[in-house]
């Protein structure tokens, strides 16, 4: 049965947590991406690394069941990210965790290592992240659906917003997820308000030279078939941090936890016990 956690992070807002698995397992902090909620992750709720690990799930600021400020300045900055990761780490005293971030989740884990180093990390696993966030980027690291979801995910106008969202998730999988976690999957899509979902891509976010500076185990996750963060974000990533290796996913999109679980856990497991060894 889950555990379910409300931290105070940066500047009073309220945190949801789930936590599934082993509660005297190594830690593994998986961390969303832009619009979405812990239930990405259920796929790795019900599997091996529940048997092992203990999973810590956060709902980011914004997202899920955290609170939803309105207003940029409350989604701006990385000093935010990096103390809302901060309090759930130190509130749950998660100890050498390894930190997990899908999408703009790689974008939270460069914002807490320009705050707090990588001294009381284990490790570091890369899904799908974003490197370097922007429409100058559009094109290059990320994809061209982002130039017609984003007038539509960001409308105040509900139709338009479901429109666009059913968009951008028909964009994030290449292989078939199940009818229950698409249906999921649209439906906590649609609890981030339109003026979050702005507010996150309001400024320009570059996270290489937090990535110079690992020096913890790394891990580098991305599917080949990826639209949203091409694969070219990857191959960047890997440029720039020296501890990164790779795992390219043949034929998978931006989802490879949902797309590929059963080699994903299997990874995951393995990177988790090698960096605590």
């Amino acid at each position: 049965m889950a555990l379910q956690h409300n931290i105070p992070g940066a500047d009073g807002v309220n945190l949801h947590v789930r936590e599934f698995g082993n509660p005297q397992g190594q830690p593994l902090v998986l961390i969303h991406g832009w619009s979405q909620s812990h239930q990405c992750w259920v796929q790795q709720y019900d599997s091996e690394l529940a048997a092992t690990f203990r999973i810590i799930t956060p709902d980011l600021r914004g997202h899920g069941q955290s609170d939803k400020p309105l207003g940029d300045t409350h989604y701006t900055g990385s000093r935010v990210w990096a103390e809302d990761l901060a309090a759930v780490i130190s509130k749950l005293q998660l100890e050498r965790p390894v930190l997990v971030g899908w999408s703009y989740g790689g974008l939270v884990i460069g914002h807490y290592l320009k705050h707090f180093g990588d001294a009381g990390l284990a490790g570091l696993n890369f899904v799908g992240a974003g490197v370097r966030v922007g429409t100058a980027h559009i094109g290059t690291l990320l994809g061209e659906t982002f130039l017609t979801v984003l007038p539509l995910v960001t409308s105040p106008d509900l139709s338009a917003n479901i429109a666009g969202i059913r968009q951008f998730l028909g964009a994030c999988f290449t292989q078939i997820i199940s009818r229950e976690d698409w249906e999921s999957t649209l439906a906590f899509n649609m609890v981030v308000p339109p003026a979050v979902r702005a507010a996150l891509l309001a400024e320009e976010v570059d996270i290489t030279p937090q990535l110079a500076t690992i020096t913890r185990p790394t891990l580098m996750t991305h599917g080949l078939a990826d639209v949203l963060v091409l694969p070219a974000s990857g191959q960047l990533l890997l440029a720039c941090c020296p501890s990164a290796r790779a795992s390219w996913y043949e034929g998978v999109g931006h989802g490879p936890f949902l797309e590929a679980p059963a080699r994903f856990n299997a990874e995951l497991a393995a990177f988790a016990r090698a960096a605590v060894a």
